[in-house]
């Protein structure tokens, strides 16, 4: 069931791009609720496979796999629109490319990304990357910092919308890039941590990790 909801996620993440391609206001409008729908549903899958007892090592990497294509994804069309340097999508893609890259070297070791049987081996690390609060607030800072570009796009195709008025507010527009800027920030904190520990895995002889 979580993984449906995964593919679910992402069959509604290209409908969106979609959408928002279309360049008509109340269609990109709409499109900020969907992407509302589509960070819900990240919290969604991995709550279902918990209550359903249905948490496995493939249901954990299609998760962050999922993750992975809607946040590259959203940050290359946003780059692609003009609103933000293509230095943000270049930035979150070579750091998902690193981190997935030796988690794959840990997975021969039969560790997981998360869990009790986690790669990390530093309390920073897990703090960072694997509580529930960096979780949570990470992903927080990604819904919003993607609404709010989302909603960028709406108010300036449409000067004189109700979404214009609205980010036509300074505190809006502080609010909202800070937002962006943290999720960029995060996205390296939250990285390297993950990168250092993985350096054991890393150096140590084949078929002699543990």
């Amino acid at each position: 069931m979580a993984n449906l909801i995964t593919i679910g996620r992402l069959l509604l993440l290209f409908g969106t791009v979609g959408l928002i391609y279309t360049r008509s206001y109340p269609v990109v409008v709409l499109s900020v609720f969907l992407i509302a729908i589509i960070f819900i549903s990240d919290a969604l899958d991995g709550y279902v496979a918990r209550r359903r007892h249905a948490v496995s090592d493939f249901g954990a990497v299609f998760d962050i796999a999922g993750d992975r294509v809607v946040e590259n994804t959203l940050w290359i069309v946003f780059a692609h629109l003009g609103l933000i340097g293509v230095w943000a999508p270049l930035l979150v893609t070579t750091r998902g490319f690193l981190v997935d890259a030796v988690r794959s070297v840990s997975y021969t070791a039969g560790k997981s990304a998360f869990g009790e049987n986690t790669m990390m081996r530093t309390p920073v690390t897990r703090f960072l990357a694997a509580s529930r609060f960096m979780r949570a607030f990470y992903g927080v800072a990604k819904a919003f910092a993607f609404l709010y570009l989302t909603g960028l796009f709406a108010a300036d195709l449409a000067t004189d919308s109700t979404m214009a008025d609205i980010y036509a507010v300074d505190a809006v527009r502080a609010v909202g890039w800070f937002m962006v800027y943290a999720t960029l920030a995060l996205t390296v904190i939250r990285g390297v941590p993950v990168l250092i520990d993985a350096m054991y895995y890393v150096r140590q002889p084949a078929g002699d990790l543990s």
